[in-house]
């Protein structure tokens, strides 16, 4: 697609019916992102989702989505200790859960481990720029690559991964004439979010594009359904309606032949 020139659409999903959607609607790239702890499982950051909790739902993805390239996330401190323990983990996700590839934070401190990982043929999509598993020491969640260090880092963060055989880098929270460079330097595709509009292709979280997590709202995301409201206005009339009586009615009703009625009296 790079290749091509045509823009790469990359969504987050979680569980079966997104991923049947997803599909439907020929998402060429679906992430079972870290991401979750936060949209699904209700906690401040990612740092406290576990293999456990990506493998759960990668199995509920890759069971909806036959067609998508189903990429998985590889948790907080799954890959940071060891290549050894980071390829017994990437393997977890293929084997276990159905994705495709993993997917994983970090630069030139990670290229060892991103290296061993392809050798044993499990294709890996790299991660930089704002790395969420960094969040606390990064300080919170703030654009990098602002000053030429940063840049210059990122750069050369990038440019580690593709030698080492990403086959694919995300840019996350990176002024777009960063991510423009970076994308001209790199063969291998870009997947921005809060990048600009010149990396090869955009990855936006399911819940944030949808408007059902309105905890946080990013500046970068685009709501492009309020699904939110939706849902609760629809919860409202349900209620309602259960409280009048006016739920169910005979068209949500089934009947039975009056006289078994009748017998079942006499009995």
């Amino acid at each position: 697609m790079k290749q091509r020139g045509e823009k790469i659409p990359m969504i987050t999903a979680y569980d079966y019916t997104t991923a049947v959607l997803a599909d439907a609607a020929e998402i060429p790239i679906v992430l079972v992102g870290d991401s979750l702890g936060m949209v699904v499982l209700g906690h401040e950051s990612t740092i406290p989702v576990t293999m456990d909790d990506i493998i759960h739902h990668t199995k509920m993805v890759a069971r909806g989505n036959k067609n998508s390239l189903i990429v998985a996330d590889l948790p907080f401190m799954t890959y940071q200790v060891d290549p050894s323990e980071a390829l017994r983990n990437a393997a977890r996700l293929l084997q276990e859960g159905g994705a495709h590839t993993v997917k994983l934070e970090g630069g030139e401190n990670i290229a060892p481990t991103v290296r061993r990982i392809v050798q044993c043929d499990i294709p890996v999509m790299g991660h930089v720029g704002v790395t969420p598993q960094s969040v606390n020491a990064f300080g919170g969640y703030r654009v990098r690559g602002r000053t030429a260090q940063q840049a210059s880092q990122i750069v050369k963060d990038a440019l580690a991964l593709e030698e080492a055989g990403a086959y694919a880098v995300v840019l996350e929270l990176v002024p777009a004439p960063l991510s423009r460079l970076i994308s001209e330097k790199l063969t291998v595709p870009t997947i921005g979010i809060g990048a600009g509009p010149d990396c090869d292709g955009q990855v936006q979280v399911l819940h944030d594009m949808l408007g059902l997590f309105t905890d946080f709202v990013p500046r970068h995301a685009k709501q492009y359904a309020n699904l939110g409201q939706t849902i609760r206005d629809a919860f409202c009339q349900y209620a309602q309606e259960v409280k009048d009586g006016s739920f169910p009615t005979t068209r949500e009703s089934f009947t039975m032949d009056e006289a078994i009625l009748a017998e079942l009296e006499d009995l």
